[in-house]
Order: C-alpha cells, then structure tokens, then sequence
C-alpha cells in the first residue's frame, strides 16, 4: 500500500504571522533609529529638531518618521522618554546610606556626576519644552523628587542628628546644590571641569553636613 503523501506546504497563517512579526520588527527598528537620532542632535546643542532634521539624521524617510509620531512634540518628548529608559539604571546608588561619611560622600558624587554626564543634554531639551509639556513637567518632577530622596537616603546619619528646622534646610540646600539643573550651572554655563565642579560640591556638601547647627 502506498505511503499516505504529507503535505510540506507552509500553513498560510503561519506565513502571514511571520510576515506581520517581520514589519513590526522593522518597524521597531526604525523608531528606535528615530528617537536615537533626536538624543544625537540633542547632545550636538540642537534641543529643537525638526523632523526633516531628524529624518536626515536617522535614514528614515519624513513620511516613516510621521508614522511614529504625531508631531514635531510628540517627537522630543518620546525621545526623553527613550532616553530616560537607556538610563533609569543610573539613577540607582548601590549600597545607598552605607559606610562613612566620606564614603558615601565619594559614591554619592561619583554617582550624581555620572548620572549628570549622561543625560545633561536631554536634561536640557526636557526643561526647554517642559512648559508646554505637562508630561516632561511630570517626568522632571519625578526626577528631581528621586534625587532628593537619595540625598537624604544618603545622608541619614548626619541628617537625623538635626532638630527638624535645621534638617529642612540642610536637605534643602544639598539638594538644591546636587540637582541636575545646579551640576549643569557649573558644567554648561560656568564651564568649570568635572574635577572643579566635583570639589566645588564637596566643599559645600561637607560644610553643610558636618556642621553644628
């Protein structure tokens, strides 16, 4: 008896899902190199490209980039959105609060001035547009709110040895003094050198930290 034929046809589901997965894919791709292409001009000093900039930039034709987005300002913001996920890990001090004062003194600014590094440009197009922006606004806020929760996460010792008047004010003014915004003060427009920002921040962090009140 002949052996029954098998059919080795591909199923045609099977081949429009692969074909579906394969545009989304590229379709992935091509945002990425999108909203990639909009930090480069960011860090260039253009904290407001245009999308033919940015179509220019990335390869990607006008009408793709307008397939990814709504507008010029659904543009920058998806951008600081993009940026702000490449760099969440930066945010994090480990062993937050632990060892001595110099120690955590040490990693505390290792960790802002890295942090600063990465992402003072789009630091810059964010409070640009934030007044337009009731997301970026958002999305600063919560910035800076996690910046100050590290200082005082930091420097608990010191801190829980004021009376709650002073401790308000010392929180305050570190924090004042380390926020991105401060650091790009020193860095973009004073255009001291890390090295001179760094001590400048560890004069003042010890002074306000180590005093008697």
């Amino acid at each position: 008896m002949p052996e029954p034929s098998v059919d080795t046809r591909t199923e045609p589901d099977t081949e429009i899902d692969a074909e579906i997965d394969g545009r989304t894919a590229r379709r992935d791709r091509n945002r990425v190199a999108v909203l990639d292409a909009v930090l480069d001009l960011f860090a260039e000093g253009d904290l407001a490209p245009s999308p033919d900039d940015v179509a220019r930039r990335s390869g990607i034709s006008l009408r793709s980039v307008y397939r990814y987005v709504a507008d010029a300002d659904d543009l920058i913001r998806a951008a600081i959105v993009r940026h702000q996920e490449k760099v969440e890990r930066l945010f994090v001090i480990a062993d937050v609060g632990e060892g001595s004062f110099e120690h955590r003194l040490e990693t505390f600014l290792d960790a802002r001035l890295r942090l600063y590094e990465a992402i003072a440009a789009t630091s810059r197009a964010a409070r640009l547009r934030a007044p337009t922006s009731e997301i970026i606004r958002d999305q600063l806020e919560r910035g800076r709110r996690v910046l100050r929760a590290q200082v005082e996460q930091q420097f608990a010792p010191e801190l829980g040895r004021l009376e709650p008047k002073p401790r308000r004010a010392v929180v305050a003014a570190a924090d004042a003094l380390t926020q991105i915004e401060t650091i790009d003060l020193y860095r973009h427009h004073r255009r001291y050198s890390s090295g001179e920002s760094r001590e400048m921040l560890q004069i003042a962090l010890r002074a306000l930290l180590l005093r008697k009140y």
